[in-house]
């Protein structure tokens, strides 16, 4: 795969770090917005909530779901997954680190749940892709660095 340079030289310097507990991806309904922002603002990281159109998506730490989904009346719910976060800030002008990242991930047949945030990307993948998934994405890192 062609990688432009700016963004080879950001892989280079990427750590990818594996979070260690498995997560949920939640759709609940928008009339239970509410509840959702209530019971997720306790919560530690890593957690997510966003809010949609159409729906509002949680991801949260598995244990915790199994907690609070009693709590919900209509949801969907998917997983387990684990969290890949590539350890290096990015501005929010760079184009298409993770478009080399998705596209190495989907080329071993990885999908993923792309979740950005301020700083930094990350993606979500099945649990029984995890080990697999971040040693191609140490693989592309070291591709990288030469």
């Amino acid at each position: 795969m062609r990688i432009r340079d700016d963004i080879r030289k950001l892989i280079a310097a990427t750590e990818v770090v594996l979070y260690p507990e498995p997560l949920m991806i939640v759709s609940v309904s928008r009339d239970e917005e509410e509840k959702a922002r209530r019971l997720m603002e306790d919560l530690e990281p890593f957690s997510s909530i966003t809010f949609d159109v159409s729906e509002v998506s949680l991801v949260l730490k598995k244990e915790e779901w199994d907690d609070l989904k009693e709590n919900f009346h209509d949801y969907e719910e998917e997983g387990p997954y684990r969290l890949i976060t590539f350890d290096i800030v990015l501005d929010l002008a760079i184009v298409g680190y993770l478009a080399v990242v998705s596209r190495i991930l989907a080329d071993a047949g990885i999908s993923i749940y792309a979740l950005s945030t301020y700083l930094r990307d990350h993606v979500l993948v099945k649990e029984s892709d995890a080990e697999t998934a971040v040693i191609v994405l140490r693989g592309l890192i070291e591709e990288c660095k030469t």
